[in-house]
């Protein structure tokens, strides 16, 4: 038996995403208690089209789920206010709303892996250069994947005669080729040296129309998530589920958005008020922080007064 000891203590971990059926553990590792692991990673500042629909009849289901919102929101049903609906409203009835987002989903991601092969590529026949890796102020992301810019991981003398865009992380590659929007979430917002830039790429993206920004009715991927969330809430809601409580109506809308021009914070529903360059999400438990932090200036509608 051991002695009993005076010490008590609850350690705040985190328990990291798996990979589904892929092996975490990686064979050549170099000793007893420092295994070599493989983990997911959530890149910072991009949200490329969702392929959870998985294969084209999951699509066409969410077509046809997508085209039913739009009929509730006609109707008055669904809970979401008027101005966000009259902006979603025509990409709803396109009938090809979920078709659209797998589609360009499975072309980023193939732009993702062949644009990584390249840039890691290096002349003649040496070695793949490795992956740099640079995680967020806050590491996990709330389903505990790793939060980080990726890039190449150039040498010294390489890096000297490099300009900053020149060494671009994967991150910034989606957004100029148009396959992302920016999607800053604080307190993860890139510095005064690499935000311009961002946003610079994604300015020159949707002007000459790249990627997502080719076709008009695209739903950003967190559009379409909140939308799945909304056509879900909705669904409960005409079945008059015993279970749904009147706060289950809004938990589709996650995140407060400030314009990033002006400062001024809007409404979970808001939004589609601020050019997608310019949004900055804001989680509700981090909005009191970011608006001492950031002197951000509450929105007229968010007070009431619009």
């Amino acid at each position: 038996m051991i002695d009993p000891v005076q010490v008590l203590w609850s350690p705040a971990g985190v328990t990291l995403t798996s990979l589904g059926s892929q092996p975490w553990v990686d064979p050549h590792t170099s000793d007893g208690d420092t295994p070599k692991i493989r983990m997911p990673v959530r890149m910072l500042s991009v949200d490329t089209p969702e392929v959870t629909a998985e294969d084209d009849e999951g699509a066409a289901k969410v077509d046809e789920d997508f085209a039913q919102l739009a009929e509730w929101i006609r109707k008055g049903v669904a809970p979401i206010s008027h101005g966000l609906a009259d902006f979603v409203l025509p990409k709803l009835e396109t009938s090809k709303a979920g078709t659209l987002q797998f589609r360009q989903g499975k072309a980023a991601s193939a732009f993702s892996r062949k644009n990584m092969k390249a840039r890691l590529d290096r002349p003649g026949n040496k070695p793949d250069r490795n992956l740099f890796i640079r995680v967020a102020d806050t590491p996990f992301a709330p389903d505990n994947r790793l939060l980080a810019y990726l890039a190449p991981n150039y040498s010294p003398a390489e890096l000297a005669g490099l300009t900053r865009e020149q060494r671009a992380t994967f991150n910034l590659d989606l957004v100029a080729a148009g396959w992302s929007p920016t999607f800053i979430l604080y307190p993860t917002v890139p510095g005064e040296l690499d935000l311009p830039i961002l946003l610079s790429a994604a300015e020159k993206a949707m002007t000459e129309q790249l990627g997502i920004w080719e076709e008009p009715a695209t739903l950003l991927a967190y559009e379409y998530r909140a939308m799945e969330k909304l056509h879900g809430v909705t669904a409960k809601k005409v079945a008059k589920d015993p279970d749904l409580k009147p706060a289950d109506l809004f938990s589709w809308r996650e995140r407060y958005c400030v314009d990033m021009r002006t400062r001024v914070l809007h409404g979970p529903e808001d939004w589609f008020r601020v050019d997608p360059v310019y949004r900055l999400w804001i989680w509700p438990q981090d909005v009191p922080e970011a608006v001492a932090r950031l002197n951000l200036t509450p929105s007229a509608r968010l007070v009431g007064a619009d």
